[in-house]
């Protein structure tokens, strides 16, 4: 981190030494100037163009002649966010003082899948233990941990896991639900993946822009995570669930924990957003925030659409048996393990 800060530092300090020597835009505070910021700022720094197979030109061109030099700022709002819901991108915000836009549809046109008070009622039966964004229990009748993530944006203490795992030391596997997390932050999905291995691990690969092209890349730098080696580690089976909303930071631990043997992913595709967002200002104060870096798999795959489930495990909630309070993908999971354990045991008799 220290290396790191330096480095920041140091191009600081070079871009106040040679700032004279580059050329910087300049847009005027109206309609046209804005979008015309907005328009250049995405096309300099926006990472997906080519993977997307977005006609970036096009699409600009398009929304500009919708502009009226004496247009509402509210209207000016609207042609700008129909502009950058055409990248179809989670991460990509607009954001004035009266509203920020905000591109939905990458989980709602999908079912929900999910049903916390169902969960907390039925097979938790409102007893549970807590601790920050985490819930868990032992599920006695199963002999299977469960274990609810609600967001990364919230993180917790390891000793509170240490405990959990320690509680659940006699159960068959443990369950993650990380349905409907929407995100947060990197090293807390990182710190959490470290108590589910015992070596380090290739985690994927991260570019970022090197110039103004949609094509300017610098080479793949890859990242690994260490084994939390003075914590308490588990590795019996673990089945991750997922619906349509995990998204980001949230998406990422299914994108390092897939490829694990003793993991399996159960539900639906994730929701993606695989970039790293970038934030700038266009002249009229409002602030617009996009992906710009984007971060690949431990295989080089891109991921901005979303994870698998594991080979059979795509499943959605059956309405019905919701109705009569049962989750099937927490089922499903639930006897994913168990047949995970009598495999074992059949084993272990021959």
């Amino acid at each position: 981190m220290k290396t790191y800060c330096l480095r920041i530092a140091s191009a600081a300090l070079t871009a106040l030494v040679l700032g004279a020597c580059h050329h910087i835009e300049k847009w005027d505070n109206d309609v046209y100037g804005n979008f015309d910021a907005l328009w250049t700022e995405l096309d300099q720094h926006y990472c997906f163009f080519e993977a997307k197979g977005i006609d970036w030109e096009e699409v600009g061109a398009r929304h500009r002649a919708r502009l009226k030099p004496d247009m509402e700022a509210t209207e000016f709002f609207g042609v700008c966010a129909d502009m950058l819901n055409e990248l179809e991108d989670g991460h990509t915000n607009l954001s004035s003082w009266f509203d920020v836009s905000y591109y939905r549809r990458w989980w709602s046109d999908y079912p929900q899948n999910f049903n916390l008070r169902l969960i907390q009622e039925n097979y938790l039966h409102f007893d549970y233990s807590s601790g920050g964004p985490i819930i868990y229990k032992v599920l006695e009748d199963e002999n299977v941990g469960y274990m609810r993530y609600s967001t990364f944006a919230a993180d917790y203490g390891m000793s509170f896991v240490d405990n959990m795992m320690l509680t659940m030391r006699e159960c068959d596997g443990l369950i993650i639900d990380v349905r409907d997390n929407g995100g947060g932050n990197l090293t807390t999905v990182e710190k959490l993946v470290s108590q589910f291995i015992i070596d380090p691990i290739p985690a994927g690969y991260i570019q970022h822009k090197t110039g103004p092209g949609h094509n300017d890349f610098s080479e793949p730098f890859p990242y690994s995570i260490e084994p939390a080696s003075e914590h308490v580690r588990w590795l019996k089976p673990v089945v991750v669930l997922t619906n349509r909303s995990p998204f980001s930071a949230a998406h990422k631990i299914l994108l390092i924990m897939h490829s694990l043997p003793h993991v399996a992913i159960v539900g639906d595709v994730t929701g993606g957003g695989s970039g790293m967002p970038y934030s700038s200002e266009i002249p009229c104060g409002w602030s617009v925030r996009f992906s710009a870096c984007p971060i690949y798999d431990a295989d080089m795959n891109l991921t901005e659409w979303g994870v698998q489930p594991s080979p059979g495990c795509k499943i959605d909630m059956d309405r019905q048996a919701e109705y009569n309070g049962r989750d099937t993908i927490l089922d499903f999971a639930i006897a994913l393990i168990q047949a995970a354990t009598d495999k074992e045991d059949d084993k272990n008799e021959e």
